[in-house]
């Protein structure tokens, strides 16, 4: 594998069967670092807090440590990638995370724990920002939504494998070694993005700013109307799905008494089904508009959610049912990621980076507002995430159906 050239761009219509595949994949990488860096120790909650002698809670809030990381990485990431290219910044913010997440592995205390997450998400923000930048820089509304599609396919898998490979880490190195784990992929994607990933951003569209002009740029966001409602709107897809994850390990494994390594297997399944959805979506795109997906996404989400609280609530149907309206719930978030992300950052062409960066943020400070609900009115059963998640399905709805502007007009 030859190092691309840092400065020429390269088009995917440019680029050879191969170079796509590894663009895709190594893309796909960086999307998924989030779900990496949570789900894989999830199996580990328990194990964790005996360990380290703290609370269960102590151990739940180190995800929304993560995501809150990630929500102040994404904004320092976004006008640096717009000032400097997509390349200087996410390799390193990529080191950054490899070194946290050693850290993490090394510590011995809650309080440590928690600081080394949010380390680990300051650096792994870059991924998650300029991902979505280079998608930005290659293709139209359409076309990208079909690439953020193509990418959950990628990214999907990790909510499979990484629960899985959790609860069968713990069987050998405990859970320790899932962090060890975390470390070595974090630098096969740092080698892989400086060998293989091209710059999307040439000098000429790059954007000189101060830092008064970049807080200028979030502030002149904010007020976009339609994009700040399509940000809030993808910031509820992630409340639907860090509710989810924030109970999950507390509903299926001591309320109903899975193992770990049955945890991961359930896990799965439900990301199975987001996969599924996100594969459909590519599909759909060439007689819907992203908007008209998104917006019957949501209003299923919301049925399914409402429907589930009742499940939990009444016992009604037991696990197999609750499940199944888990299940849809979270398919529904693969059909509404691409089309999200796609049209909020539609307009944008050289404030991208800044756009794509505001956008995590916002995602993961409700992302993680939503999984604090679920620790905060915790009581004992499956209320509490069911319930986190039927309102971010319903709140969503709200914000895409109030966006306003025209869907744009199906591509085939």
């Amino acid at each position: 594998m030859n190092p691309v050239t840092k400065t020429a761009p390269l088009h995917p219509s440019q680029m050879s069967r191969r170079q796509l595949a590894v663009f895709v994949l190594i893309l796909g990488a960086l999307t998924a670092f989030s779900a990496m860096s949570i789900d894989m120790y999830l199996p580990a909650f328990p194990q964790m807090a005996r360990d380290l002698h703290v609370p269960l809670s102590t151990v739940q809030l180190s995800v929304s440590a993560f995501l809150f990381g990630s929500a102040l990485g994404q904004l320092f990431y976004g006008p640096l990638a717009d000032r400097w290219g997509r390349r200087t910044p996410l390799l390193l913010g990529l080191s950054l995370y490899v070194a946290s997440t050693i850290g993490c592995a090394l510590v011995h205390s809650g309080t440590a724990l928690l600081l080394w997450r949010v380390m680990m998400a300051l650096g792994g923000g870059a991924g998650m920002v300029i991902s979505r930048a280079v998608v930005r820089d290659l293709y139209d509304t359409a076309e990208a939504a079909r690439m953020f599609s193509l990418l959950m396919l990628v990214m999907g898998l990790a909510p499979i494998l990484a629960p899985l490979a959790g609860g069968q880490l713990l069987l050998f190195t405990g859970w320790r070694g899932i962090f060890v784990f975390l470390s070595i992929f974090g630098l096969a994607s740092l080698v892989a993005a400086a060998l293989a990933l091209p710059e999307s951003l040439p000098p000429e569209r790059r954007v000189k700013r101060s830092v008064a002009d970049m807080v200028a740029v979030y502030g002149h966001l904010l007020k976009n109307r339609r994009y700040l409602r399509y940000a809030i709107g993808l910031g509820c897809v992630a409340g639907v799905n860090f509710s989810y994850i924030s109970g999950a390990p507390f509903v299926f494994i001591e309320l109903h008494g899975l193992s770990p390594q049955f945890f991961g297997v359930f896990f799965g399944v439900n990301a199975c089904g987001l996969i599924g959805a996100s594969q459909m979506n590519r599909r759909l795109l060439r007689r819907y508009t992203p908007r008209r997906i998104a917006l019957f996404a949501f209003m299923t989400a919301g049925v399914s959610g409402t429907l589930l609280i009742a499940a939990a609530a009444t016992g009604f149907g037991g696990f197999p049912l609750q499940m199944l309206f888990i299940f849809v719930c979270l398919c529904m978030t693969g059909l509404l990621y691409p089309n999200i992300t796609a049209l909020a950052l539609a307009p944008f062409d050289k404030a991208a980076g800044s756009a794509s960066a505001l956008l995590g943020t916002i995602q993961y400070l409700l992302g993680a507002s939503g999984g604090a609900l679920v620790g905060a009115i915790h009581d004992g059963t499956a209320v509490p995430m069911t319930a986190a998640m039927a309102l971010c399905g319903v709140l969503g709805l709200v914000a895409v159906m109030t966006a306003g502007g025209e869907p744009e007009r199906p591509r085939a």
